[in-house]
């Protein structure tokens, strides 16, 4: 039902796919003059413009995925995402600012200097201009329905790689697919990205023993094909799913490893995982770390005690 659409941008994960139906488009890609030339020689090959696109769908409030969502709901489209979404997607720059604040203070409590915790949260900034603040028009959740190109869409809530992250499936030629954004990948495996709390003073939400969690549910819901938010499509979910959760659990071991080694800082766990990473890759390095070290925790496996105002983790 879906074509993929390869969108240029900037980021190191290279192109992000847009899906077009009808007049749907599911997460457009970055707000930048390459993407969306991309995206208007797609809609002038199906004899479109712009004006004629009535909805975009977003997966996850990722700049590469929602960015250009405000230039097609000028022209007239609704956008619907997840409330979580809608909240991030109407002040990217205010929630950014909070993410900033956040791990900043954070990251130091993780074993990092101020100085390069600050560094590495200012990072980011540079997708402010990717990333177009808009409104959405209607709030999506799970178990809701939806119609594109005449066909039924369900919508269904995921974890682990964003906030608010969206699945839409639906039957097509005899298959169970969806259109999973970056849950779930093909050759790459999706960053459990670190999340501030809901609300500040709140808890810090779990977010790799979520995405084990959402990954066992998703793979009993039978689907036959996945399309992904970058690449190329799934064509064995279950089996791809098998592999991720695998991976989890193999990187699980190797940090009960270095903790059995002795108290140890989630700074040096990253290090010991990844080696001296540059600070672009700090945020990701530190959500794997993190993520493993809360599984373990949520396993009753290792403890996290305070020495200094620092973190420190150690065998149960």
């Amino acid at each position: 039902m879906f074509t993929r659409v390869s969108i240029p941008t900037p980021f190191q994960v290279g192109a992000v796919n847009a899906y077009v139906a009808g007049r749907t488009v599911v997460d457009p890609g970055p707000d930048s003059e390459e993407a969306w030339s991309r995206l208007l020689e797609t809609l002038e090959a199906r004899e479109l413009t712009p004006a004629d696109v009535s909805q975009v769908l977003v997966t996850h409030p990722h700049p590469d995925h929602f960015g250009l969502a405000a230039r097609l709901r000028s022209e007239g489209a609704r956008v619907l995402a997840s409330p979580d979404a809608a909240g991030i997607m109407r002040d990217f720059a205010t929630r950014l600012k909070y993410e900033q604040s956040y791990f900043s203070d954070f990251f130091e409590r993780c074993g990092i200097s101020r100085e390069t915790a600050e560094a590495v949260t200012q990072l980011p900034e540079a997708f402010l201009a990717y990333a177009q603040s808009v409104a959405t028009d209607r709030e999506v959740t799970a178990g809701d329905t939806l119609t594109v190109d005449d066909e039924r869409l369900t919508v269904d809530s995921v974890a682990g790689h964003a906030v608010g992250e969206l699945i839409f499936s639906y039957d097509w030629d005899g298959r169970r697919e969806a259109v999973v954004g970056d849950n779930v990948l093909g050759d790459i495996t999706p960053n459990p990205f670190l999340q501030p709390p809901e609300d500040r003073g709140g808890q810090r939400p779990r977010v790799l023993p979520a995405f084990n969690e959402s990954l066992r549910w998703l793979r009993e819901q039978g689907h036959d094909r996945f399309l992904t938010g970058h690449r190329e499509p799934v064509e064995s979910p279950t089996e791809r799913i098998d592999a991720i959760l695998a991976e989890h659990d193999q990187r699980s071991e190797e940090v009960t490893d270095i903790v059995s080694e002795g108290a140890t800082t989630p700074a040096d766990v990253m290090t010991a995982l990844f080696g001296d990473l540059p600070a672009t890759e700090y945020f990701s390095g530190m959500s794997e770390a993190i993520g493993h070290l809360d599984v373990l925790e949520a396993q009753g496996r290792v403890q996290k005690r305070e020495s200094g105002g620092v973190f420190v983790y150690e065998l149960q």
